[in-house]
This record gives structure tokens, sequence and C-alpha cells, in this order.
């Protein structure tokens, strides 16, 4: 990659953001476990059954943001669909870099909804005063994080095992 161009930041780098600087570091540079984990294959199989009769699905925003559904009124509304809750700051940021990114293009977006078919549950999500700065601060770090020459060291936490990634940390 060149130096002077300047790196896209995406919904999902700012989600590994949350969930491991090192996962962040590993997406960034090209290796991409998910489409061997069996994890990402049923959420993104839940996410194609689930609300079916929305009209505006996988709505792509640009080379690097793709939403799961929105709703169009009066303002934007962000859904996003997940699996389970136990990564839920991260779809909380997830959604809120989507609502962010759709505030850039002057479209009135302030308010998200991350849906938990299985369990029956949603949450909302607002895009707080405090949150832009929150999101600027994130792509820096997240910039940081992409340009060092090693990976970020292993940080054990609960969900690891079940992560795409595992044996890059683990094996």
């Amino acid at each position: 990659m060149l130096d002077f161009i300047e790196p896209k930041i995406t919904a999902t780098q700012v989600a590994y953001y949350i969930v491991c600087k090192r996962k962040l570091w590993l997406f960034s540079h090209g290796l991409g476990m998910e489409q061997f984990s069996d994890f990402v294959e049923m959420g993104k199989v839940l996410s194609e059954d689930s609300f079916k009769r929305e009209k505006h699905k996988e709505v792509m925003l640009g080379d690097t943001i793709k939403v799961d559904f929105l709703k169009v009124g009066d303002e934007i509304t962000v859904n996003e669909v997940k699996k389970s809750r136990k990564l839920e700051e991260a779809h909380i940021w997830q959604t809120k870099y989507y609502i962010y990114k759709i505030q850039q293009t002057g479209a009135k977006c302030t308010k998200g909804v991350i849906h938990y078919p299985k369990l029956m549950r949603k949450i909302d999500v607002v895009f707080d005063y405090g949150d832009k700065k929150n999101i600027e601060d994130a792509e820096k770090k997240i910039k940081q994080i992409i340009s060092m020459d090693r990976p970020p060291e292993v940080v054990n936490k609960p969900y690891c095992k079940n992560c795409a990634y595992f044996e890059f940390c683990y094996i």
C-alpha cells in the first residue's frame, strides 16, 4: 500500500476496534478469516432470512459500508441484524458509525435499531452529541493500529475461542 493514500475505514474495523485490536490489525492486513467461520456464516444467514419484507436491504453506502437495512421516512433509521448480544458494545458502535457516515452525506439520520431475532429482542441506538468526536478519535486510533508493523499482542477475552482469528493468536 502506498503511504500517501489515506485508508478508508469500514464499520467492521470500528467493531473490531472495540472487540480486539489484534483482530482489527489482522483483518486490515488482508487476513479475512470470516469466510471460514461458521459463526459468521450463521449471522449472514440470519440477516438474509430476517426482515424479508424490507425494501432497503443490504444497502451499500459508498464502497466500504453495507447496512443490513434502512427505514426511510422523515429520517433514515439504520437497522442491523445480529445473532447474539455478546459483543453488543461493538454492535452499537458499528451502528453509530453507519449513522455518522449517512450524516456525512447530508441526510438526516440520528438513530438506529439493532435486532436480535433469535432472542426476540432489539435495542435502540441514538447518535448523541459526543458520538461524532468519539468516532473521529476511533478512526485516528484505527489508522494508527493498522499502520503498525506487527499486530498488537494477544489479549485473552472470554469470546476468543469462538473468534475466526483464534488460530492466529493461540496456535
